[in-house]
């Protein structure tokens, strides 16, 4: 079962619904009991950075998911924001990520022509090769971003799926049982079923 991390941020709703029509069994909740009982968990978020760490530490979970996650090495997935506040912090704003990952977020570069945020469907790039998450990823896989901050990792290794957007950067990322993608699988169709099939069996 995997448990989508209630609070009070991101698309709950749609990726419940993705993991649905998946067949996955899943929830969403705030509560220990549940989440203790996931076999996966999932971080969604979207908005500032900032919010998205406020958000999380008024649910007084944050101690919790570290055992759970560092400790106990259950899988988790952050999606978008979820994903950014995974690494140290972000030039977005003040607020201390979770640190979990060995990344800064930075701002997409303001270059001529260049839309900021970036949001639509982007092509993305096997960073990774033969990783149990991106194993049905080819060249025409394609997934659906909105963001103007992107995941810079400090070790290449950590990164999964590169993609472009006023240069290269890090689409998805992963460490051990920790993962983050900065685009929305629950909106990226057939793209983001598979993907979500492949964490819901990730065995890491």
């Amino acid at each position: 079962m995997i448990a989508i991390i209630d609070y009070g941020i991101g698309n709950l709703a749609s990726v419940f619904n993705m993991l649905q029509r998946i067949g996955v069994d899943c929830c969403v909740t705030n509560k220990q009991s549940q989440i203790k009982n996931a076999s996966h968990l999932i971080l969604p978020g979207n908005g500032s950075f900032d919010a998205c760490m406020r958000g999380l530490k008024e649910t007084g979970l944050i101690h919790f998911l570290e055992e759970l996650v560092l400790k106990d090495k259950v899988p988790i997935l952050g999606i978008c924001v979820g994903a950014q506040i995974l690494g140290h912090c972000s030039t977005e704003g003040n607020e201390r990520g979770l640190g979990w990952l060995n990344f800064k977020v930075e701002r997409i570069p303001t270059l001529p022509g260049l839309r900021i945020p970036h949001m639509g469907w982007n092509h993305v790039n096997v960073a990774q090769v033969g990783h149990t998450l991106i194993n049905d990823v080819t060249a025409s896989t394609r997934f659906y971003f909105v963001h103007s901050y992107y995941m810079k990792p400090q070790d290449p290794k950590d990164i999964l799926l590169h993609s472009n957007y006023g240069g290269d950067f890090a689409a998805a990322v992963a460490r051990k049982n920790i993962a983050g993608v900065q685009f929305h699988p629950e909106k990226s169709h057939t793209f983001g079923k598979r993907l979500l099939s492949a964490f819901a069996s990730w065995s890491p």
